[in-house]
């Protein structure tokens, strides 16, 4: 991280702009809904492109978590050396042979099946214990124990509880539908949610309760969760944390704050005559004479090219259209009409003034969703910290 007299001195081409009140607002409005829930924060893909460095450690020290999520050893890696001291359960997977790593960064590692949780017992070092949680596949089909039976899988699991080197701390599933209002999915996810409620009771029917057992997302906490619903040991708080929507087609029963904005200087402006063509493969054509802006911004910094006349900017309170197709440093465009000079800042995601883009809006253009656009924003875009609308640090 810089400090604060590299911010002052730092010239802003492409930015995004990280706000640390967003990111506790919405972790304070999550608590609310799920009581005396533990939250466990997902903080993988550097936070989902809003930047790991800054935001773990104000979750711990600021708020007070003490369990996150990551995908991966790396990232993991990256909040021990931040400082991060609280509990890391990596969701995804780690080679086998790291597992004397995992001991010693203290991670808890998901074991995703009985032949990987014997493998990591062959690589962890002489008299130490590997902290897990055991995957279930309840219906997402992706990672964890898969058996069509109780049985079955139970059968695995007390396999894995007799291996000497593991610590068996907790089990989870992850929910796929969840945050669907289908009265199809809604079934699917109570029968996803019962059938690690029923791994559970069977194992403290074995004397093998495991003391950690979750299954919340982000989605399950909002529509899933409630007195009548089984207890979750922890909420496994992602998309939510950082304002947007786990489907932004369905209402959600709290209020958001978006956590991140991008933005970009205004690189040009020209006037352009009908018949002038704009950018590669000559896409667009001017059928009129019209003012043109260059933003300096493109697919490289993670501001996709199938936003190639779909997409918006904002300058100056009014929205400007983007014409041709976008480069990869750059885009074009038509801001006939509006006030506007070189060095003024466009936004790409974000408010100015009454208008406002989000990345959920720019996900519905191309057909994807807003979890793959922050996450896409690439790393040469810096990411400056704002806490009480102050720059206070920059992650470049």
């Amino acid at each position: 991280m810089k400090g604060r007299k590299d911010i002052m001195n730092y010239l802003k081409r492409a930015w995004a702009e990280v706000h640390l009140d967003a990111i506790a607002e919405n972790y304070r409005r999550y608590k609310e809904l799920v009581g005396d829930t533990e939250i466990m924060c997902v903080v993988k893909a550097d936070c989902y492109g809003h930047c790991d460095r800054a935001i773990v450690p104000f979750l711990e020290n600021e708020l007070s978590v003490k369990k996150f999520a990551v995908s991966n050893i790396e990232e993991a890696r990256r909040l021990r050396d931040s400082g991060v001291t609280g509990d890391i359960l990596i969701l995804g997977y780690t080679p086998p042979e790291a597992a004397h790593r995992l001991c010693e960064l203290d991670i808890i590692q998901a074991v995703t099946e009985l032949s990987y949780a014997k493998e990591l017992c062959q690589n962890i070092p002489e008299g130490k214990k590997l902290k897990v949680h055991v995957a279930v596949d309840t219906g997402m089909t992706r990672i964890g124990l898969h058996n069509d039976s109780i049985d079955g899988i139970i059968s695995d699991m007390l396999k894995i509880l007799s291996l000497k080197g593991l610590s068996v701390d907790g089990m989870f599933t992850h929910l796929s539908v969840a945050d669907s209002g289908d009265a199809a999915d809604i079934e699917y996810t109570k029968k996803q949610i019962g059938k690690l409620m029923a791994v559970k009771e069977k194992l403290a029917e074995c004397g093998k309760a495991v003391p950690c057992v979750h299954y919340l997302n982000s989605a399950a906490g909002l529509y899933h969760y409630g007195e009548s619903a089984p207890k979750s040991a922890l909420a496994r708080l992602g998309i939510i944390l950082y304002g947007l929507k786990p489907n932004a087609s369905l209402p959600v029963p709290m209020e958001l704050a978006p956590a991140l904005t991008l933005k970009a200087r205004v690189a040009q402006v020209k006037e352009i005559k009908a018949g002038e063509c704009v950018s590669y493969g000559r896409t667009f054509t001017a059928g009129r004479d019209m003012k043109l802006a260059t933003i300096a911004i493109g697919y490289a910094d993670g501001y996709s090219r199938l936003l190639s006349g779909k997409g918006e900017v904002l300058i100056n309170g009014r929205r400007a259209k983007i014409t041709g197709r976008i480069c990869m440093d750059q885009l074009m465009c038509d801001v006939t009409g509006i006030d506007v000079k070189a060095n003024d800042v466009a936004t790409l995601i974000g408010r100015d003034g009454n208008e406002a883009i989000t990345a959920d809006e720019l996900a519905s253009l191309y057909g994807t969703i807003g979890y793959e656009v922050v996450c896409g924003i690439s790393k040469r875009v810096p990411r400056v910290i704002i806490r009480d609308n102050v720059e206070i640090d920059v992650e470049t």
